[in-house]
């Protein structure tokens, strides 16, 4: 079983999800999202080690009110950059020097399977790079500034990209250090991997491992978790439900 570094990202400004709100600190069913996708790594097995990158302008929340469980919960909290690929790279510092895979996850996906995790996990260790995608299924236009169709694109072979994306970690953490060097930037880190030549496997998922990008994606996240059957939760803190 290859040793895991879960890094995730929450440094994302969220300018979508509403003025002056944080999707990342928002309640999914009684507790914050970042919360219900950290719960999905901190108690596997191969997952020696939990990241969580926040937002400079939330790192004082995040310390004060949330500090003793992150701390209980054995993730370690960063300060991120102004862009994700920085707040990535500042959590691959901090990476244990024991982790083969380091696994990138956005903390506002946080329905995530078990079984989706165990299956991206297990092809990086055997390919060195993987990723959950999803197969696009509905009819994909290219629509010009004007709002007029241009053209309508064929979907086969389409696949968006989601995460956990899961690297040998001597791999991600080369990438990485190039692109600071370069300033380039990007979206994805599948995307910097394959810059270098290195390919890529995709391990099919579906379309309920949703990123939450506006307040409508809470309210499936929440049908989506609450049609799946109840897990327990071995490390969410010392302090009752109600501090959430």
């Amino acid at each position: 079983m290859a040793k895991v570094a879960v890094v995730v990202p929450a440094a994302g400004k969220g300018e979508r999800f509403g003025a002056g709100e944080s999707k990342t600190l928002a309640k999914l069913d009684g507790r914050p999202v970042f919360i219900r996708t950290l719960e999905m790594f901190i108690n596997r097995e191969d997952v020696i080690q939990t990241i969580l990158v926040v937002p400079p302008s939330e790192m004082e929340e995040m310390k004060s009110k949330y500090g003793p469980n992150l701390g209980f919960m054995g993730v370690k909290l960063v300060e991120g950059g102004d862009e994700r690929w920085q707040s990535v790279g500042k959590g691959l510092v901090e990476v244990s020097a024991e982790a083969e895979l380091i696994a990138v996850h956005d903390a506002v996906r946080p329905c995530v399977t078990e079984k989706m995790i165990d299956e991206v996990f297990g092809e990086a260790a055997k390919s060195g790079a993987a990723i959950l995608a999803s197969p696009i299924f509905g009819t994909i236009k290219r629509v010009a500034e004007s709002g007029v169709i241009d053209e309508t694109v064929s979907r086969e072979s389409l696949y968006e990209a989601q995460t956990p994306q899961v690297f040998k970690a001597s791999l991600l953490k080369e990438v990485y250090s190039k692109l600071a060097e370069d300033g380039a930037q990007v979206t994805d880190d599948a995307q910097l991997v394959e810059s270098v030549g290195q390919p890529v496997t995709v391990v099919k998922s579906d379309g309920t491992n949703i990123k939450i990008t506006t307040k409508a994606d809470m309210t499936l996240a929440g049908a989506i978790m609450k049609a799946r059957p109840a897990k327990s939760v071995a490390k969410l803190g010392a302090f009752e439900e109600a501090q959430w």
